[in-house]
This record gives C-alpha cells, sequence and structure tokens, in this order.
C-alpha cells in the first residue's frame, strides 16, 4: 500500500543535470571509481531522468505527534521548501496519526507529501502497538526498560523511506523528531543511532547523493520541546499522542503521561481531549 490516492508527487526534470557535486571524498565513490573519474563511478552516477538535481528541498517525517509537529515548525524555518512524509506501520492509532498528518500538512501548505504504508511491521510484532495480543501497558514514567510500544528497529526503516525519498528528489535534509530523553526506552532514539545512520546513507547512495540527517529536538526535555512549539507557533492542536484511543486520549498510556507531564511542566494547556 502506498499512499493515497490524494498524496501529490513530485514532477520529475527529464532534463535535469546530476552533475556531482564539488566535496568527492567519501569512501564509497574511492572504491567504486579506482580513479578519479573511473569508470565505475560513472556507472554508479550516470544521468538519469527520475533522479532531480540537488535542491534546497528538506523532507520531513510526520507522525503526526507533537514532536514531530514542532520539527517540522523547525524544517520550515530552515528550509526553503518542505515536503512531509507519513509512515504507517498497523499501529492502532494509524487512523488518527493519518488525519493529524493531513491536518499538519495543510496547515503549513505543503505541497508534496507522501504517506507510505509498513505493513510488514505489524506482521512481524514484538509490539503493543502493532499485535492485538500484547496489551498497552499502562505508563511508568520510573521504568528504564524498554517498553511494550517499541517497534523494534522501527526508525531505520522510516529513515531508509526517507532517504529513497530524498535521494531520488533531490532533497537534501531528512528531519525526524527523535527525542533522546526517549532513549532509555527506545534504542532507536539514541544520537548514535542517527550518528550511524548517517553513515549508511553515505556509503549506500549514489557518489553524487548528499542527504544529511537532522534531529533538531533531540537534545530537548518535551517540555522545552513545547516552548520551541510555542514560540513558532506550532498547532499543537493538531497533533495525536496517544498509544491507545482515536477520540480522546487515554491519559494513561506512556506516550500520554510524558505529554501530559511536558505540557505541565512548560505552563502550557494541552489542548486536545482526553477521556479521564
Amino acid at each position: 500500500m502506498g499512499g493515497s490516492p490524494d498524496d501529490k508527487d513530485f514532477v520529475y526534470d527529464d532534463g535535469a543535470d546530476d552533475a556531482p557535486r564539488e566535496d568527492e571524498g567519501r569512501a564509497l565513490e574511492d572504491s567504486a571509481a579506482g580513479s578519479p573519474g573511473g569508470p565505475n563511478a560513472d556507472a554508479l552516477d550516470r544521468d538519469s531522468s527520475l533522479i532531480s538535481p540537488p535542491s534546497s528541498l528538506a523532507i520531513c517525517l510526520v507522525s503526526g505527534g507533537m514532536d514531530s509537529c514542532v520539527t517540522a515548525a523547525i524544517a520550515r524555518a530552515e528550509n526553503d521548501e518542505v515536503a512531509f512524509l507519513h509512515i504507517s506501520y498497523g499501529q492502532l492509532t494509524e487512523r488518527r496519526e493519518r488525519r493529524a498528518f493531513d491536518e499538519l500538512a495543510d496547515f503549513y501548505g505543503v505541497s508534496k507529501r507522501l504517506a507510505v504504508s509498513l505493513e510488514h511491521l505489524a506482521r512481524i510484532g514484538g509490539s503493543s502497538l502493532t499485535d492485538p495480543s500484547i496489551p498497552v501497558a499502562a505508563a511508568d514514567l520510573t521504568s528504564r526498560r524498554i517498553p511494550t510500544s517499541y517497534v523494534p528497529f522501527r526508525n531505520a526503516h522510516l529513515l531508509a523511506v526517507a532517504t529513497s525519498w530524498a535521494e531520488v528528489s533531490g532533497a537534501g535534509r531528512i528531519y525526524i523528531g527523535a527525542v533522546a530523553e526517549d532513549s532509555t526506552g527506545y534504542p532507536d532514539c539514541r544520537p548514535e543511532f542517527y550518528e550511524a545512520f548517517q553513515r549508511t546513507i553515505d556509503m549506500g547512495t549514489r557518489p553524487s547523493t548528499r542527504v544529511e540527517i537532522r534531529t533538531p529536538v533531540i537534545s530537548l526535555r518535551k517540555s522545552e520541546i513545547i516552548r520551541r512549539g510555542v514560540e513558532l507557533g506550532a498547532p499543537l492542536n493538531l497533533t495525536w499522542s496517544c498509544y491507545r484511543a482515536e477520540d480522546a486520549a487515554c491519559g494513561a498510556c506512556d506516550s500520554c503521561a510524558l505529554r501530559l507531564r511536558a505540557f505541565r511542566e512548560a505552563g502550557v494547556p494541552d489542548p486536545i481531549p482526553y477521556a479521564h
């Protein structure tokens, strides 16, 4: 399942000149070329009408939660053009998160948007977000254990899709709203993970491709993210964080508890409805 019929796609320039950029020092290019300008390098970096030239475009992963919302606001402020990417994976609140994505994209006037389904993550299971046999645990903000809501290696899948789209579209940056405060529970939220994935992008893409992962809120506390969002005028009222419910947030899962605590510490009222 790809994007919905309403998703807007890039129009590619058949005359795009995909010439290598000035920095030619990457290990992949050196090993592929054998010598500068070697035939293997030419084969790797052959002009293609399906590949757009480098641009000021950035791709932002937007789940619909408050971290991705504020990250999107930052990406919009730092780049001339932003494309929004939403990835579903069979999670319990998939429809509500997709609604949040659409409303955020509409709010920011984003025309380049893509929604992708990674249904294999639900078939793999192993998470209370994707496996109905595993209950979503009640919040325990003191626990240092990996929670049941961890979707195994999920963020690598998200970044892989974003990288493919970035390489085809010519986008130079990928924004993701990872938060290190979550990294005690989610190993793929650690800064080290993103440093390692950056190396994967550098080694696994065309020699002329330059795509940078940006994690602008990774060092912030949740309350600081909210304050930053308020400063930027981010529409936090359009976001959704609950792991269990799609009408009124349950207020009892880890994600709700973290959100409620963050708004309380920031001194800002949470604008979404709660069941209790």
